[in-house]
């Protein structure tokens, strides 16, 4: 190649972004079952077989590419495709994502092998939500109802859960929101944050206090005040997650699981549901000010 052709080559991309550097991409054969499908995110929760050399099985949110493919699916359906993964983040974009996918067998129910017995429900903003009662990291029962009349923003992990981007992540989130929040003394006196585990036979009173400790890297006991760790009974379990959309399925000494993140207003009525973990530290702040300004103006 001769000088003349390299400067011309050069110039080409710089003019045309296709040129630009792409992130690394690999591809993944993908089997699962389709638990529910959110259009708005373009998104759909899968109940993923384990994928060798990338990841074991677990249920999690996969954006599908095209979203046209979506139209074709169903809860309880199994399906195949490729799963992608970049080896880099795209600004606004999911480093994986859900390729050439087709339905293998259709069904009449979502999967109902992850969800450890309880049916499954989909939160939608105006649902009332129980009165469930948990044991919260001082060893004191607690239950949804004593926060009536604050935001409260719940979502579930497991203390020993080993993946980055699940239990890990969201914790980080939420003590980004823990600090924004101790920014701001009016939005904090309204504003409860609630950690939940999934795994009552492990996560003692003190292990959730040593855990709480750990993600919002302070000792200070004051933390509990604005931001609780609990567990709730193993007999409630199944219906709490039930309620909330949470799946999880314990196998070789680990759980495989979705993210289910919920914001209940001070009426006790959930005001906004996540499935999976692509929400921002933004949009909780910004829904938590908006279920609290609905109070105010009596909506």
């Amino acid at each position: 190649m001769n000088r003349s052709t390299v400067i011309l080559l050069a110039l080409v991309c710089t003019l045309f972004p296709a040129c630009h550097h792409q992130p690394a991409a690999k591809r993944y054969p993908f089997t699962g079952r389709v638990v529910s499908i959110d259009n708005q995110s373009q998104s759909a929760l899968i109940d993923g077989d384990n994928i060798p050399g990338y990841m074991d099985a677990m249920a999690m949110s996969y954006t599908i590419k095209p979203a046209a493919t979506l139209s074709q699916l169903a809860a309880g359906d199994s399906i195949s495709g490729d799963v992608v993964v970049q080896s880099e983040a795209t600004e606004g974009s999911p480093n994986y994502w859900l390729e050439y996918v087709r339905v293998t067998a259709h069904g009449k129910s979502p999967a109902a092998s992850a969800t450890s017995g309880s049916a499954q429900h989909i939160p939608t903003p105006g649902d009332d939500v129980p009165d469930f009662e948990f044991t919260n990291q001082s060893g004191s029962r607690i239950s949804l109802k004593q926060f009536r009349g604050k935001t409260v923003i719940v979502t579930f992990v497991y203390t020993r859960c080993p993946f980055p981007d699940f239990c890990p992540r969201v914790s980080h989130n939420f003590a980004e929101i823990y600090k924004q929040l101790g920014a701001d003394p009016a939005a904090a006196a309204h504003t409860q944050l609630l950690t939940l585990s999934f795994e009552p036979e492990h996560d003692t009173p003190k292990i959730l206090r040593d855990y709480g400790f750990s993600v919002a890297h302070t000792h200070d006991p004051a933390l509990f005040k604005r931001w609780e760790f609990a567990v709730p009974r193993v007999a409630d379990l199944p219906k709490i997650a039930g309620f909330f959309g949470l799946i999880y399925k314990a196998e070789g000494g680990l759980i495989t699981h979705n993210l289910s993140t919920a914001v209940i207003g001070p009426d006790g009525k959930i005001a906004k549901w996540y499935n999976g973990g692509d929400w921002r530290v933004s949009d909780l702040m910004r829904d938590a000010v908006a279920a609290g300004a609905a109070k105010s103006s009596g909506l």
